[in-house]
């Protein structure tokens, strides 16, 4: 079955965003090695523009619409990093951005996304469909709508994540990855295949927002209930059309991680890594730090997706 995207389209994208989006860091930890008993590779989107790897796919989105149709702005709906993303390529190719977020997002991503210069339209997620409500405003006026993980431009996008690291560490023998609508493990899972055929990739997702560990067992997209969780950023109720066949096919298990397990790997990479990161960036640190992944897996790439999280909530750390 041919997939959504190819590792080429993940290197035009690289080459779209070059100069934009930031080359990330790669950082390790002899006491996280200790711990685990793995060799971790930790990619730090944390310290994208915008401050996650949503930066990647909203840059390679926006930059791809032709000029004549980019000239009418973007919309787009997101809890936080996304609309961030699209609201940086927006002020970076100087268009209107129009984002819709729900009442529930971190007061952070809403002024930050403010700060960026979009228009934040607020929705409630219990009652009103995201989606519905911005294709309703892409259609009154005209704007590009750009989904925060379903499209092609977006899934090549967030894969430079792992083009990077492989480049920087080509002998990983696995990935793992955290995962909400499945931009980011479709891109990266491509990525990582096409170039290391042998790795071995795992996604993570908090134990109640498991439509795709759910998804993966039944062999289809399985939708559940709007859930709750710190992990803001990994909300999604189903799986993208686009990113689950990439997910069923090159992943080779979805793991979960409870509340507890976030919060104890937030601590950790604040404490011992000297760095922030959001419960969603640190879901995948979870997952290997608490023994969710099999043993011996030797060289690990664990990406740290984001660090856009709530004073309050670091402090109640």
């Amino acid at each position: 079955m041919a997939l959504a995207i190819t590792i080429d389209d993940v290197r035009a994208a690289a080459a779209r965003i070059q100069g934009i989006a930031h080359r990330t860091p790669v950082f390790t930890s002899r006491t996280f090695n200790a711990r685990t008993g793995v060799e971790a590779f930790f990619k730090c989107e944390n310290f994208q523009l915008g401050g996650a790897f949503k930066a990647r796919g909203g840059l390679n989105a926006v930059l791809a619409i032709p000029e004549a149709d980019r000239a009418r702005g973007v919309v787009a709906f997101s809890s936080g990093n996304h609309a961030q993303a699209v609201a940086i390529a927006a002020r970076h190719c100087d268009i209107a951005a129009t984002i819709v977020m729900p009442d529930d997002a971190p007061a952070a991503k809403v002024e930050a996304t403010k700060g960026y210069g979009a228009r934040v339209v607020i929705y409630d997620r219990m009652k009103e469909d995201r989606a519905a409500i911005g294709r309703r405003i892409a259609e009154e006026t005209g704007a590009t709508l750009v989904p925060p993980f379903d499209h092609p431009h977006v899934m090549a996008g967030q894969g430079t994540v792992a083009l990077e690291l492989l480049d920087e560490v080509p002998d990983l023998d696995a990935l793992v990855v955290c995962m909400s609508g499945g931009g980011l493990m479709a891109g990266c899972a491509v990525v990582a295949k096409a170039l290391r055929p042998s790795i071995r990739i795992f996604g993570v997702e908090p134990e109640s927002g498991n439509d795709i560990y759910l998804s993966f067992r039944a062999g289809q997209r399985v939708k559940i209930a709007p859930p709750q969780t710190i992990a803001d950023g990994l909300r999604a109720e189903t799986p993208g059309e686009l990113t689950f066949p990439v997910i069923h096919a090159l992943a080779e298990d979805i793991v979960l991680v409870t509340e507890d397990e976030i919060r104890a790997a937030m601590k950790f990479v604040l404490l011992r890594m000297k760095m922030v990161a959001e419960p969603s960036g640190a879901v995948a640190t979870a997952a290997v730090l608490h023994g969710k992944v099999p043993k011996g897996l030797g060289r690990v790439g664990i990406v740290v997706s984001g660090g856009n999280v709530d004073y309050y909530m670091l402090c109640s750390l």
